[in-house]
């Protein structure tokens, strides 16, 4: 039995809900979940739709026509439906820090997360033999000022090989190129401290340490050509105190960065997150 999750939005309008249902019925589909909302300001309706397929000789690519044809073209939808038997491919970038990559690779190995992971990529050495421990193959693209061109040919190059649907910066210490952005809208998810932009720079905990905050905290987001500004996907905080030293800080905030980007991986492969006007719509 086929399952297929179903993702829509558009200017919202009578009749969405029941058009979509009756076609589900249509194709002989059994819906297992539905959940929707309306943006009552830009008057746009998104739904999220889960069904299983009770009939064998209806095809995904089949059905996926038949909406275009009878229900998409109709209501001016923006939309996506996808084989929840088919994972995707997900290409981790990383630097040095391990504590993301090693969360990201436990979870993948004990089948927390519904991806396949054909490769990790990353500008230094360092993290090679986290790979080969979880046998996933480790590419060593340098990536600097004087050589970003050849860089991203080489991670462009890559992702086409592996056939990639979207890519994790997991503590990746470069800005990610407008090309490769474009290539990957909303399918690069990066994972920093939430304290952006009142401490930037190298040391953020030890500028938020002497200031003296009482809450710490980590975002995902998609990633655009606005550094740090792109959609946010997911967050979560924790609380400190004067009691707490710098060393405190700074593993409260990997503790929650491996939090907060495992959430997010899970949302985007579960095709729980929808993007609209630079930010999201997610379906917990």
């Amino acid at each position: 039995m086929q399952k297929i999750t179903l993702l829509i939005h558009c200017k919202d309008q009578k009749g969405i809900i029941a058009a979509v249902t009756n076609f589900i019925v249509k194709v002989e589909g059994n819906i297992t979940y539905l959940d929707q909302h309306v943006d009552v300001e830009q008057n746009v309706f998104f739904m999220r739709l889960e069904s299983e397929l009770t009939n064998p000789s209806i095809t995904v690519a089949s059905i996926k026509s038949d909406f275009e044809q009878s229900i998409a073209h109709d209501f001016n939808m923006s939309w996506d439906l996808y084989n929840k038997e088919v994972k995707p491919k997900m290409a981790l970038f990383v630097s040095k820090y391990n504590h993301c990559l090693y969360d990201i690779l436990g979870r993948y190995s004990a089948g927390e997360l519904n991806v396949e992971i054909p490769l990790i990529i990353s500008n230094h050495l360092d993290l090679k033999p986290i790979a080969d421990q979880f046998n996933i193959p480790f590419f060593h693209v340098p990536f600097t000022k004087d050589n970003k061109i050849e860089g991203e040919q080489q991670q462009i190059e890559l992702l086409k090989k592996y056939e990639i649907n979207f890519i994790v910066l997991a503590r990746y210490m470069q800005i990610i190129t407008p090309k490769l952005i474009s290539l990957y809208e909303n399918k690069i998810i990066n994972i920093h401290h939430s304290f952006l932009p009142a401490f930037p720079g190298a040391k953020p905990y030890h500028s938020a340490f002497k200031r003296g905050v009482k809450i710490i905290g980590a975002t995902s987001h998609y990633v655009t050509e606005e550094l740090d500004e792109g959609p946010i996907m997911e967050q979560d905080i924790a609380r400190v105190s004067h009691i707490n030293s710098v060393e405190d800080f700074i593993m409260k905030g990997r503790d929650l960065e491996r939090l907060v980007l495992a959430r997010a991986i899970k949302l985007h492969a579960d095709r729980k997150v929808m993007v609209y006007s630079n930010k999201t719509v997610v379906f917990n």
